[in-house]
C-alpha cells in the first residue's frame, strides 16, 4: 500500500488539473460563463475552473467507493458513502447547467475522466485500496481529506451565494464521511492519522465541529 504521507504530487497534481481545465474551458467559449435566465452573473474563469473540476472529484470518491464496495462487501459503509458521492456529483451538476457551463463528466463511464490527471489518481486510489479492507478504508479517508481541502479552495474564489451553500453542502458531507471510514477503521483496532490536512482540523471534525 502506498505511503500517503509522503504522497506530496497530489498538490502538484492539484495545480496541474486546474490547468487541464482551464484548457478545456476555454475550449468551449459557447458555453463557460453563461447563465440561464435573467440576473444570473455570469462566474469568472476561477469559478468555472473550481466547480468543473469539483464535479469531476466528486465522481473520482463516488467511482472509487463504488469499485471498493465490490471488493469489500462484507460491510455497507462503500456502498452508502457511494450513495452519498452521487448525490454531490447531482449538486455540482446543477450548478454547471445553471451557469450553462460544461460538464466533463457527462455521458461518462464509471472509472473514466476527462481529465488525465483524475483518471491516473483513480487507478492509483484502485490500486491502493485493493490491498485489503483495512487498505480500501484508508483510501477512503485520503480522498476525503482532499475533497475538504480543494471544497475550501473553491469556496474560497466565490462570492455566489448559490455556489457557496452548495459547496459547504459537500464539505459537511465530507466531514461525516472521514469519521464513518475513521470509526470503521477504529473498529479494526486501526487508529487514523490524517494525512492531507492538520491534526487540529481533524480533531475538530472528530468532535463533530
Amino acid at each position: 500500500m502506498a505511503n500517503y504521507r509522503a504522497n506530496i504530487g497530489v498538490v502538484i497534481t492539484r495545480l496541474l488539473v486546474i490547468t487541464t481545465i482551464v484548457t478545456t474551458a476555454v475550449a468551449v467559449p459557447a458555453l463557460a460563463g453563461k447563465g440561464h435566465g435573467p440576473g444570473i452573473t455570469p462566474l469568472s474563469e476561477e469559478e468555472v475552473v473550481e466547480l468543473t473540476y469539483m464535479r469531476e472529484e466528486e465522481k473520482l470518491a463516488r467511482d472509487v467507493y463504488l469499485e471498493m464496495n465490490r471488493l469489500w462487501y462484507d460491510t455497507n459503509i462503500f456502498s452508502n458513502i457511494a450513495t452519498s458521492e452521487q448525490r454531490h456529483m447531482d449538486t455540482m451538476k446543477k450548478m454547471l447547467d445553471k451557469y450553462g457551463l460544461y460538464d466533463p463528466a457527462l455521458g461518462a463511464e464509471e472509472g473514466e475522466f476527462e481529465n488525465d490527471l483524475l483518471q491516473d489518481k483513480y487507478y492509483e486510489l484502485i490500486s491502493d485500496g485493493s490491498a485489503s479492507y483495512i487498505a480500501g478504508l484508508l483510501v477512503g479517508g485520503f480522498i476525503e481529506e482532499l475533497d475538504m481541502i480543494d471544497i475550501q479552495e473553491a469556496i474560497d474564489v466565490t462570492e455566489h451565494l448559490d455556489l457557496i451553500n452548495a459547496y459547504l453542502h459537500l464539505l459537511e458531507g465530507s466531514k461525516n464521511h472521514l469519521r464513518a471510514f475513521v470509526g470503521a477503521l477504529e473498529s479494526q483496532g486501526y487508529t487514523y492519522v490524517p494525512v492531507l490536512i492538520s491534526q487540529e482540523y481533524f480533531d475538530a471534525i472528530m468532535m463533530g465541529l
